[in-house]
């Protein structure tokens, strides 16, 4: 009798366990991205030293924004004739809806030293097929 018993209640459990209580409706909905890209502006610091300031609507968060200022100094480093950066910093703040990111890269033509940096190559190919503009 007692077994009887027991698989319903796993069953029960189980599905519960599978569901966080949302519909597939409220999951497409949150799911959805569609980010509105609104300028990089680079200023050239020192050199080597760039600074990239972006701005975007519909970001899911501040790696969103970072990932836009990435692209750019990934972009910005190519045309400058280098072929890898190296993150520095970067400043992200929201307001009303707004992401903005203010990051500073340093650029050069032999991969710096450092546990942040960019091969502008590879980056540049990752931005254009996630559909991130540069600079």
């Amino acid at each position: 009798m007692l077994r009887s018993l027991w698989l319903p209640v796993c069953s029960a459990l189980a599905l519960a366990a599978c569901s966080d209580g949302e519909t597939d409706a409220s999951r497409s909905a949150e799911g959805v991205f569609e980010p509105g890209y609104r300028g990089i502006d680079t200023r050239l610091l020192d050199g080597d030293l760039v600074s990239f300031v972006v701005e975007m609507s519909g970001a899911r968060g501040s790696r969103d924004v970072e990932d836009y200022a990435r692209c750019a100094a990934a972009q910005y480093t190519l045309i400058r004739g280098y072929g890898f950066a190296r993150h520095v910093r970067t400043r992200t703040a929201e307001e009303g809806g707004i992401w903005r990111a203010d990051a500073v890269y340093t650029i050069s033509p032999a991969l710096p030293q450092g546990l942040q940096t960019i091969d502008a190559e590879v980056t540049v190919a990752d931005c254009t097929e996630r559909g991130i503009p540069t600079v």
